[in-house]
Formats: structure tokens, C-alpha cells, sequence
């Protein structure tokens, strides 16, 4: 679901009054380090510096100390505050600072961002989930809490019976889109997937109860299984004056316990430390309550050496505290998940339907532990696209922990819970992730409205192709494919360097509002960090992308670019008599690179034909955005021309540019429009291309807004020829 959809009343309520609307997630351009100054091929660490949790304290502490200068220096408004959470150093001394943001004291969903500094403390860029100061009309909500919390039952979608008191529901507000709005965030208990007391987050607009947002609490991993089968396995544990206890010191005392099937809805109710005279435990088979136990004690001691050794991470939140692990949750429960607000993970029994094989697997003991790492750092949203990405991120470092841990008895694949016994052979497959039925391997318009389960298809695809390219192979005995949405073929950069690109741009980059088109972004600029602007490496995630249909790959850096005094052959100009890919946008974003969810089929405007259209600018704020398409063939025939349908609305006055609209040819700009061209409905416009032709070019929409009043800028049916 496109985020500016997600706004829905509240922000038509907005509008109404004279407000105008969009996006999220945006980046200021600045220099930032290159291979040299992070982690070269091969290296781990993804270019960051170890830290001990003093140091790591004290820098927070810092930027804590920094952080009203940098809500001036930003931009942002009087009353907002910022609120260290992170800070990542890069072997250069470039800071990376993960902040978030309160409004009056309240908090604000989608408002997180991150700093980036020079080692003299100068800020070079930043990423923020919601570009600018935070705008609202007041913080007196029109509805009670009691009201918000009757709205949030009727609105819930993933929980049926639901209920929801008034001390669940919380002020907030909510700024994931263009237009914030207070709101209440309201916690619903019901029957859904995870048992009878699921919980859902459901977001409703504090004046006129619309729902903005509804999500599970619980992030996930169900299905059936077929045991762990780790084998005999050494395993850390705390000798105490009566025997020993799966307390794990050398993981930051991560310490497992006996659930005794307590219910899903308070599963410590009747929790215990395993403990024990002797220092053996389990048997290897369910008739010993150690041996998931054992499973999960091994599986979360592999998930932190693997963050250790290879990013420098100690423990889920980077402070080297371990986490709580719950094993025998319930009964016949066919889940596993994480709980941040009590730093916990819960690993079920299964069913019947499995065999009743306990789910702490070390895929899904990775996968569960991550769900952790990405709420302390891109907390990214768990619905729309956010969500698939952050269930990707888990299966992505949940598959790198089986690798990682070279257990014989379950080699590494790219298999998500292989080893639990299910129909199929396992839950999702990353190289083909289409192949249970219900998984996306590639991006469409849709993938936002699909289950986060299955949507996370996408980013498993792509970290696939990006680690092993394409082609036919055997991976951990298991067979795997290679295939790709565009037929094209290529190598990959290998797991390890595709880890680290997605672990420095889930950690440097991403914001809880990053998209697919975000991730791209994200990734590419982390593979520039760690391999270099014109690395091989880069060219082959941007490749990757563009095989799961997200983007355009990018010019290979081994192959010159044809320059103006050397035309390319005369390009095949598709039957539409269109170079450009999607030009109209009704298959979304394929074809399109863009800054922020700026492709869209919101209600809130209108396309000129069809429902996609492309929705620039309107903050209101200091801001920019880009839309672009690379190696466009312009035809080598005739006069060649750039022909759009430009719809301007604005709230600025006179015939002064204050916000501009540039259409960039291979970097030039050609026409520039602005808050002067306004008008009541799209006006067709033409760009003489004579200078290009018969070359392959980049063609930009390039948006510009200054700090005050706002300017939309709608474009669409945008053909070359």
C-alpha cells in the first residue's frame, strides 16, 4: 500500500483546510565515505569501528547533548525534540546518530531519522523518515481515549473479537505521509494468527477516528517444522552452588527458560530458569523439555557471534545485554516471535500438524533475534512495504546465521525453516520465493496491501540473486534457482558482501518508513560506501534490484559511456512508440527510480488518465525529490521530444520561483517549471530532445521547494519520441 494512502481522511480533512500533502522518507545529498574509509572486499565490520558499551554510552550521551543544535540546524520545529537512540562510528570517524523525534512531548510515529557527521562533528547529510518540521494544528484531541480505543476495535483487521481499553490507547503523532496528524495509537487484543490474545497496533486519527495504520504486534514466524536437529553441540551456561543454569555469560547473559505452556497472552506466567545438578542437557528428541533448550541456547549464541564477528555488534542492542528466550510456549502454538517491550523471544511446540516439533530452529532463532536488531535501529513499520522489508531483514540475517554456524546436521541454504517439517519442505524460499503460492518474488503496485510474510519475498529475492546471482545451483544439498522478473543473468557478490550492504543500509540509512524503492536507494549508497561509487559490487546490487523489479540496473563501470560524438545505434522503440519504460505509471514504480514514494494511486489527487500518477513536492518545507529513468533510447530519427502532462496547485503568490520542477537530460536541465506555472488541471508540455538523439540518456524530474508556503507538482503520461 502506497504510505501516502495511509493518511486517508485525516489528511482529505487537511486538505479541506488548505494544507497540502505527501510523502516520507527523504535524503539530503552529502559526501559520505568511501571503500577506503569503511570495510574493503571482504572485510567485516561493514565499515563500522568496535565500540565497548562505555564508549558507546557516552556517545549517545553526545549526541543527547547535540541534539537541540541539531533540530536548528535541521530545520525542524520549536517544539520538536530529539531523542538519541544510536550513534554507529565508521573507521574514518564519520558518525552515523539514529534519532527520534517528539512533538510536545508527544512521540512521533514515522519520525525518526539519522545524522550523519563529519569527524569535526560537521553534518554532512541525513535521512529522515519525514522531511521537515512537524505542523499541526494543536495537540487537544477531539476524541477521548475511550473513543480512540472503540475505534481501534472497529477497525482491526488482523484480530477478530477484539477489545481494546482506554489506558491502550496513546496520543501520538502520527507524520507518516506529508501531512502529519495527531492521532492515538491504541494496542487491541483479540483471536488472529497467534493465538486467541493477538495483538494488533491500530493508529486512528484523534479528530475523526479514520484509521491510518493497523499492524500485529507480534513479528512472526509460523508454520510447521520437523525439529531442530542441531546434533551434539557445545553450549555456554552458569554454574551456580547447587548445578548450572542456561544462562549464557559469554552472550551477555542471555538466559533461556521452561515456559511450562504458559498461555500465548502471558507466557512467563508459570516461567522457570532451566536448571540442573549436571551440565548435560536434552537428549535430542521432544521427550526432554532441554532439547529445545538446548536449540535455542545454540541458536541465539550463533545469531550474537555472527553480529559480532562480522559487524562488531554486541547483542541485539548493540549495548551487549542478552536477551530473555522462552521455549514451550502454549500449546499445539505453530509461532515464534519477538516481544521488544519486554526483550524477549517465544518459541512454540508446533501441532499435530507438524509433529509437535518446537520451532527454535537456528534460521528462526536468527530470524526472531533480528527482529530486535531492526527495532534498535530502522524500526522499520511492520505493514505496506515497510513491513515486508523488515520480515526480509530477518529471514536475510536469520539465513546468514545458518551459514555462519556450519552445523552439519543443518547446513546453510537459503531455505527458511527447512527443518521444521512442513508441507512443501519449508516456509519460504528465497532464491524462488513464488513458489509456495503466496510469496512475491517481484515488485508490483500491490505489495504494499500483502502480508508482511510475503512481501518480505521481494527482499529475499533480491538479497539472493545480489549473493549468488543467477543459474541453477546446489546449496547445502538443497537445490536452488537462479531465475529473475526481467530474464536477465548475472553473478553475484557473494552472502557476505550482500550482508554487509544490507546490514549498513538497514543501519545507516533505512527509517521506519523505507520502502522497496527506499531500500534500493539505501543499498546502493551502502555498497558505494563499502566498494566503492564505480565498484562492480554496486553495479551488481543495483542489477539485482532491477531483476526483482524495483529500479533500473545501473551502467556497468567496466563499460564506457558512449559520449555526445559517438552515437549508439539507433535504438528499438517499443510498439508504443514510447522510449521511456511505464511512462504513464500504471504499472507503478517499474522502470522508475524515485527519491520517496512519489509514484502513487492516492485519492487525495488525480492522475490524468488511468490511477497511477506521479506526485512531487508539497511539504511545505525546505525540501527535494527526484524522479528519474536511465538509459533511455532517444530515437535517432526525426526531431526527437519529451512530451508530460504537468498538473501545478500552490499556496505561494506572484510570478517569483520560489519552488521549481527541473527536467534533467544526462545531468543538464532542459525546463524548469515552478509555483508560477499554476493551474486548474493538467497542461500538456514538450521538451525538445534534438541534442540527444540516437543517445542513451538519463532523464530527471528534479523538485525543489523552499521553506515556506507548498507546491505540488503532479506529472503523467510522460513519453519520449
Amino acid at each position: 500500500m502506497n504510505r501516502k494512502n495511509a493518511l486517508a481522511a485525516g489528511v482529505a480533512a487537511a486538505l479541506a483546510l488548505g494544507s497540502v500533502t505527501m510523502v516520507a522518507t527523504q535524503s539530503t545529498a552529502a559526501p559520505r565515505p568511501t571503500a577506503a574509509a569503511g570495510a574493503s572486499a571482504g572485510q567485516p565490520g561493514a565499515g563500522f569501528k568496535a565500540m565497548t558499551a562505555d564508549a558507546r554510552a557516552e556517545a549517545i550521551r553526545t549526541a543527547g547533548r547535540n541534539a537541540a543544535a541539531t533540530t536548528r540546524e535541521l530545520g525542524l520545529g520549536p517544539d520538536e525534540r530529539l531523542v538519541a537512540k544510536d550513534v554507529l562510528i565508521d573507521t574514518d570517524g564519520t558518525r552515523h546518530v539514529r534519532y527520534d523525534r517528539t512533538y510536545r512531548g508527544l512521540p512521533v510515529i514515522g519520525g525518526d531519522l539519522v545524522v550523519h557527521l563529519a569527524e569535526d562533528g560537521t553534518v554532512t547529510g541525513s535521512d529522515l523518515a519525514h522531511r521537515g518540521a512537524i505542523r499541526i494544528a494543536g495537540t487537544t484531541p477531539k476524541l477521548t481515549a475511550a473513543d480512540a480505543s472503540a475505534k481501534a476495535v472497529r477497525h482491526a483487521r488482523h484480530v477478530k473479537k477484539a477489545k481494546a481499553g482506554g489506558k491502550d490507547s496513546t496520543l501520538v503523532v502520527y507524520a507518516v505521509g506529508k501531512i502529519p496528524v495527531l492521532a492515538y495509537r491504541s494496542t487491541v487484543t483479540g483471536e488472529g494468527e497467534t493465538g486467541p490474545t493477538s495483538r494488533e497496533a491500530v493508529i486512528v486519527d484523534a479528530t475523526t477516528g479514520a484509521p491510518l495504520d493497523q499492524y500485529e504486534l507480534h513479528q512472526n514466524v509460523t508454520g510447521t517444522g520437523n525439529g531442530v536437529a542441531v546434533g551434539q553441540v557445545s553450549i555456554e551456561t552458569t554454574q551456580t552452588g547447587s548445578g548450572y543454569t542456561l544462562t549464557d555469560p559469554a552472550h551477555g547473559g542471555t538466559i533461556v527458560y521452561d515456559s511450562y505452556n504458559s498461555p500465548q497472552s502471558n507466557p512467563r506466567q508459570n516461567a522457570r530458569p532451566f536448571s540442573k545438578t549436571t551440565n548435560s542437557w536434552g537428549n535430542g528428541t521432544t521427550s526432554s523439555r532441554e532439547s529445545a533448550a538446548v536449540d535455542a541456547s545454540y541458536g541465539l549464541a550463533k545469531t550474537w557471534d555472527y553480529y559480532k564477528n562480522s559487524f562488531n555488534r554486541s547483542g541485539i542492542r548493540n549495548d551487549g545485554r542478552g536477551a530473555r528466550a522462552y521455549v514451550h510456549v502454549d500449546t499445539n502454538l505453530l509461532n515464534a516471535f519477538y516481544d521488544d517491550n519486554c526483550f524477549c523471544m517465544y518459541f512454540g511446540d508446533g501441532s499435530s500438524q507438524n509433529g509437535n516439533t518446537p520451532l527454535a530452529t537456528l534460521d528462526v532463532g536468527g530470524h526472531e533475534m533480528t527482529h530486535g536488531v531492526t527495532a534498535a535501529t530502522a524500526n522499520l513499520t511492520y505493514s505496506g512495504e515497510s513491513g515486508g522489508l523488515n520480515e526480509a531483514t530477518s529471514d536475510i540475517f536469520g539465513t546468514m546465521v545458518e551459514f555462519y554456524a556450519n552445523n552439519a546436521g543443518d547446513p546453510g541454504d537459503y531455505y527458511i525453516g527447512e527443518k521444521l517439517n512442513m508441507s512443501g519442505g519449508y516456509m519460504r524460499r528465497m532464491d524462488n520465493p513464488a513458489a509456495d503460492g503466496r510469496s512475491l518474488s517481484c515488485w508490483n503496485s500491490g505489495a504494499g496491501s500483502a502480508d508482511v510474510h510475503h512481501s518480505s519475498g521481494i527482499g529475499n529475492h533480491f538479497f539472493y540473486l545480489a549473493a549468488e546471482g543467477t543459474g541453477a545451483k546446489t546449496i547445502g544439498g538443497r537445490p536452488h534457482t537462479g531465475t529473475t522478473c526481467n530474464n536477465d543473468t548475472f553473478a553475484g557478490i557473494g552472502k557476505d558482501k550482500a550482508a554487509a550492504v544490507w546490514y549498513r543500509a538497514l543501519t545507516t540509512y533505512m527509517t521506519s518508513t523505507t520502502n522497496y524503492a527506499g531500500a534500493r536507494t539505501a543499498t546502493l549508497q551502502a555498497a558505494a560506501d563499502l566498494y566503492g561509487a564505480n565498484s562492480q559490487e554496486r553495479h551488481l546490487v543495483s542489477k539485482a534490484w532491477a531483476a526483482v523489479s524495483v529500479g533500473t540496473a545501473l551502467p556497468d563501470p567496466g563499460t564506457p559511456t558512449p559520449s555526445p560524438s559517438t552515437p549508439t545505434p539507433s535504438p528499438t522503440t517499443p510498439p508504443s512508440g514510447n522510449a521511456l519504460t511505464n511512462g504513464s505509471f500504471e504499472q507503478g514504480t517499474s522502470g522508475w527510480t524515485q527519491s520517496d514514494d512519489i509514484i502513487t494511486n492516492s485519492s487525495l489527487q488525480a492522475a490524468r488518465d488511468g490511477s497511477w500518477y506521479a506526485w512531487m513536492m508539497g511539504y511545505g518545507a525546505d525540501a527535494v525529490e527526484s524522479l528519474s529513468q536511465s538509459n533511455v533510447a532517444v530515437p535517432s530519427t526525426g526531431t526527437p521530444k519529451l512530451t508530460f502532462w504537468l498538473k501545478v496547485s500552490t499556496q505561494e503568490s506572484g510570478s517569483i520561483a520560489y519552488d521549481t520542477l527541473k527536467v534533467n537530460v544526462n545531468g543538464t536541465t532542459l525546463a524548469t517549471y515552478s509555483n508560477a506555472h499554476a493551474s486548474a488541471g493538467y497542461v500538456q508540455k514538450t521538451v525538445d530532445l534534438s541534442a540527444h538523439k540516437g543517445q542513451t540518456v538519463k532523464l530527471e524530474f528534479a523538485g525543489t521547494e523552499d521553506t515556506y508556503l507548498p507546491t505540488v507538482f503532479l506529472v503523467d503520461q510522460i513519453a519520449i519520441g
